[in-house]
C-alpha cells in the first residue's frame, strides 16, 4: 500500500481573470514517493471537496473546515488568508495522516488532489504527477517553490553520487551501488520537475503574467538545471571502479591487468618531449583514474557537451546583448533627431526675439 502524500499549502495567489471579481488561489503542494507537483484551489473548491466526503463516506471528516467569512474577503485581508491558508491545511493533513482512511479512498479525495486511483498503472500514475505538476506551476509563485524543489533534489542527486564514489573507494561495492540507484531516483523526479517548469513557463508566457525580461530568466533558470541534471545524470551511468570489480569467474590479477593495459595505453599516446601537441591525450587525473575505457570516453563526451552548451548560451547572451546595442542606437538615433528639432526651434524663436527687439528699438 502507498504511503499518504506529504501535504503542504506555503503559499497563496490571485486570480487574474479580469473578466470575473478576483478570489484566492491556495497552492496545495503534494510530496509522493516518485514525484512532487503543485494544484491550486479556491475556498469554494474545499467547500465542495467537504460536501463531497461528507456525502460519500457518511460522516463528517476528522477536523472541520474553517469557516466562511461574509463581512471579510482573503483579497484585502492578509491575517484572513493566512488564518485561513493555517486552517485548509491543517484540514487536509488530518485527512491524509488519520488512520482511518475512509476519507482518503474515496473519489472525490483523489479528484480534489489530482491523485491516480489504486488501480492504475504506474504509467498512469506518472501521467496523472505529471498533469497535476503542469497545473499548478502555471503560477508565478509556485513555479519558484517547484524550482526550489529542483535544486534541492539536484543537490540530494550531488550527494548520493559522492556516497557512491566514497563507497567505491573503500571497496563497498554494495554501498556504492545502493547510492546510485538513490541517484538515479532523485534525478527521475528531477526530471520530470524540470519538464513541468518548462510547460508552465511556457504558459505563463501565453498568458502574458510575466514581463519578457522576467520569462528570459527563468529560462535561463531552467536550461541551468537541466545542464546540471544531465551532467549528473551521465555521470551516474558510470559506476566507478567498475573495472576494478572481479567478476565471478575473473581475478584480481586480471583486473590490475587491465587497469595497467589502459595506463600503458596512456602513457603510450604522450609526446615524448615537454611541450603540448595538438591532439595528444591528458594525463591521468583523479577523475579518470577509477574509470575505465569507456567510462573515460563517456567523460570526454560529457565534458565536450557542456562545453557545447556553454557556447550556445554564451551565444545566446551575446544576441540579446547585440539586441540592447541595436535597440539603444535607434534610441540614440531618435534622441538626436529630437535634439536637432530642437535646435531649430530655437533658431526660430531667436530669430522672432531679434526683430521685436528691432521694432520696440524703432517705437
Amino acid at each position: 500500500m502507498a504511503p499518504p502524500p506529504e501535504i503542504a499549502i506555503p503559499s497563496t495567489s490571485v486570480s487574474d481573470e479580469g473578466s470575473s471579481k478576483p478570489y484566492t488561489l491556495y497552492n496545495i503542494s503534494l510530496r509522493l514517493p516518485l514525484r512532487s507537483f503543485i494544484v491550486q484551489k479556491r475556498y469554494s473548491e474545499f467547500d465542495a471537496l467537504h460536501s463531497a466526503l461528507v456525502s460519500q463516506v457518511g460522516a463528517p471528516p476528522p477536523l472541520p473546515l474553517p469557516g466562511k467569512h461574509w463581512l471579510r474577503s482573503t483579497i484585502n485581508s492578509p491575517e484572513l488568508t493566512r488564518e485561513r491558508q493555517l486552517g485548509l491545511e491543517k484540514y487536509l493533513r488530518v485527512i491524509a495522516e488519520s488512520p482511518d482512511r475512509r476519507w482518503r479512498d474515496t473519489s472525490a479525495w483523489r479528484t480534489f488532489l489530482n491523485l491516480p486511483s489504486s488501480s492504475t498503472s504506474n504509467s498512469t500514475v506518472s501521467a496523472a504527477g505529471m498533469v497535476g505538476t503542469a497545473s499548478g506551476v502555471a503560477d508565478p509563485g509556485a513555479w519558484l517553490d517547484v524550482h526550489r524543489e529542483v535544486k534541492q533534489c539536484l543537490h540530494e542527486a550531488r550527494q548520493c553520487l559522492s556516497k557512491r564514489d566514497g563507497a567505491a573507494d573503500s571497496g563497498n561495492f554494495t554501498a556504492a551501488a545502493e547510492a546510485a540507484a538513490a541517484a538515479k531516483r532523485v534525478l527521475v523526479k528531477a526530471s520530470g520537475l524540470v519538464n513541468n517548469l518548462s510547460d508552465g513557463l511556457r504558459k505563463m508566457q501565453e498568458s502574458g503574467r510575466l514581463g519578457e525580461g522576467e520569462i528570459r530568466r527563468r529560462r535561463d533558470l531552467v536550461s541551468a538545471a537541466k545542464m546540471e541534471r544531465d551532467g549528473l545524470d551521465k555521470l551516474a551511468s558510470t559506476m566507478p571502479g567498475s573495472s576494478v570489480t572481479p567478476s565471478r569467474g575473473g581475478s584480481l590479477g586480471q583486473v590490475q591487468a587491465s587497469s595497467s593495459n589502459r595506463s600503458n595505453l596512456l602513457a603510450a599516446a604522450k609526446p615524448a618531449t615537454s611541450s603540448r601537441v595538438l591532439g595528444a591525450p591528458l594525463p591521468e587525473t583523479d577523475r579518470t583514474r577509477e574509470l575505465d575505457n569507456q567510462g573515460v570516453l563517456l567523460l570526454q563526451k560529457q565534458e565536450m557537451q557542456s562545453q557545447d552548451q556553454a557556447i550556445d548560451q554564451l551565444a545566446a547572451i551575446i544576441r540579446r546583448q547585440k539586441e540592447m546595442g541595436i535597440q539603444i542606437n535607434e534610441e540614440v538615433e531618435r534622441q538626436t533627431e529630437l535634439l536637432d528639432s530642437l535646435d531649430e526651434d530655437v533658431d526660430r524663436v531667436d530669430g522672432k526675439v531679434r526683430v521685436a527687439n528691432r521694432r520696440i528699438k524703432k517705437m
